[in-house]
Parts: structure tokens; C-alpha cells; sequence
């Protein structure tokens, strides 16, 4: 669980509701809530992103919720110390042994490629085909993005809709007093959901998605360097050093410390 997207998210609702209430009670909750405003922002918000996408795309659009609250625990220090690992098998066994190393990998990405190495593909070949795929991985990850900033788009400008319908309504009726307030009440609210749906919800899982594809093909591209150099023969010290420059200062000095008494190299 991403404790940062849920509390985030959890703390975004409160300061709303801490904004409504202050001073006024919880009774003016009621003033926020408006069925015509959810329909006209939600609704249109929603099926435009239908006309946008296909079915399918638009359901696993929703779907890909879940993956800003349930990021992948792999990091680049892993990643580098399980190719160095696989490196001294490589080293002291050969790359045929790989096989056998490779049915304990979850990561299917790097499994690929160590039988890749084994059935001795070509290094260029095989840096072709894991480079291709990490396009098509990427490429997917940016259309599930995209929806999520159509959304983000989509939310205020039907808000913008309700606020013309409310205030359409309030000067059609100005010779009925009693008529303004709801009418003014359909714009203010659908500008309010628009606002909320783009800011609290669409734009933070958007990020949040960007973040999670950027950390992704990086441990990737570590995985793919890493595999290029097991396949060369090079020497574990080596790989490590050369993997390391994907890191951080911070966090080159804390994987040495965690590796001074590490495996054989």
C-alpha cells in the first residue's frame, strides 16, 4: 500500500470539509450537496471520456486506480544486487546455469532476457528486443496516464458547462427571487466538482502514475545493461560500478555500506 496516495487523499477531504464546516457547523454540508451539479459534472466528465476511448479502455482506465495505491516494492539497489548475484553464478558456472537461476526471478522482465543469454542470442539482438519492449511497456503505461489527464481536463470544463446552465436558468428567471438561489447554486456546484474531480482525484493518480512508469523503466534499464554485461563476461565489480551510476549519491553510499561484506565478486 502507497501510504502517501491514501493519506493524501484521506487529508484532501478533510481540509475540504474543515473549509465548509468552519464557522458554520456541519449543517452546511447540505449547501455542498446538489444532484443536478453531480450529474452535469460527473456524469459528463465520465461519458466524455467513454466517447474517447474504447470500452475496454475505458474500464481498465478506472481500474488503473488501484496501481496509485499499490506501487511496485522493487528498487534500483535490488535490482543491481540481484544482477550482481546472478553475475558471480555466470562468473564461477557459466551462463547455462543462468536457466536454472532464472525460474527463482518474479521480475518477468529480467527473466526474459536471462533466457535470452542462455539460448545465446546476439547482444545487439538482444538489447533490440528488450529496448522494444520496453517501448510497448511504456507506451502502455502513458495511455493509462493520458486517460487519467483527459479526466483531469474534462472535470472543470463541465463544470464550466453547469455553471453556463445555472446561470442560463438564473436570468431566464430573475423576475422569480425564489428561483436564483438554486440557479446559482447548480453553477457555483458544478464549478466546485470540476474543480475537485481535476485536483483531489484525476491530476494526483496522473502524477502519481508518472512517477511509478519513470521508476519502473528505470529498473528496467538497470536490468538491461546489467543482463548486456553478464553476457560479455565482465567482472562482477565492474557491473556493480558501472549499475551504480543509475543511483543517487545517497544512495551509492548506502548500497556500499549495505554490500561491504558482501558476496564474492
Amino acid at each position: 500500500m502507497d501510504l502517501a496516495t491514501l493519506i493524501g487523499m484521506v487529508v484532501g477531504v478533510i481540509l475540504v470539509i474543515f473549509g465548509i464546516v468552519w464557522g458554520k457547523g456541519f449543517g452546511a454540508l447540505i449547501n455542498f450537496a446538489d444532484f443536478a451539479s453531480v450529474v452535469i459534472t460527473f456524469g459528463g466528465a465520465f461519458t466524455g471520456l467513454l466517447t474517447s476511448n474504447t470500452i475496454s479502455d475505458y474500464i481498465n482506465g478506472f481500474k488503473s486506480i488501484k496501481l496509485a495505491f499499490f506501487a511496485s516494492k522493487a528498487n534500483e539497489a535490488d535490482t543491481i544486487k540481484k544482477i550482481i548475484d546472478l553475475s558471480n553464478i555466470a562468473r564461477k558456472e557459466g551462463l547455462l546455469i543462468l536457466e536454472e537461476a532464472a525460474g527463482d526471478l518474479e521480475d518477468k522482465f529480467m527473466k526474459k532476457g536471462i533466457l535470452l543469454i542462455v539460448d545465446g542470442t546476439d547482444p545487439e539482438l538482444l538489447r533490440a528486443i528488450m529496448e522494444t519492449e520496453l517501448s510497448c511497456i511504456e507506451a502502455r503505461h502513458n495511455k493509462t496516464i493520458t486517460f487519467w489527464n483527459n479526466m483531469a481536463s474534462m472535470g472543470p470544463a463541465w463544470g464550466m458547462i453547469g455553471t453556463l446552465i445555472g446561470l442560463v436558468n438564473m436570468l431566464k428567471d430573475l423576475d422569480d427571487p425564489n428561483s436564483i438561489g438554486p440557479a446559482m447554486s447548480v453553477a457555483l456546484l458544478t464549478t466546485l466538482y470540476g474543480s475537485l474531480l481535476a485536483n483531489w482525484l484525476a491530476t494526483p493518480i496522473a502524477n502519481k502514475l508518472t512517477i511509478n512508469n519513470e521508476h519502473e523503466i528505470m529498473l528496467k534499464e538497470v536490468a538491461i545493461e546489467g543482463l548486456l554485461s553478464i553476457q560479455a563476461g565482465e567482472n562482477p565489480r565492474v557491473i556493480e560500478e558501472k549499475l551504480k551510476s543509475f543511483l543517487s549519491p545517497k544512495q551509492r553510499d548506502e548500497f556500499s555500506e549495505g554490500n561491504e561484506d558482501g558476496g564474492e565478486r
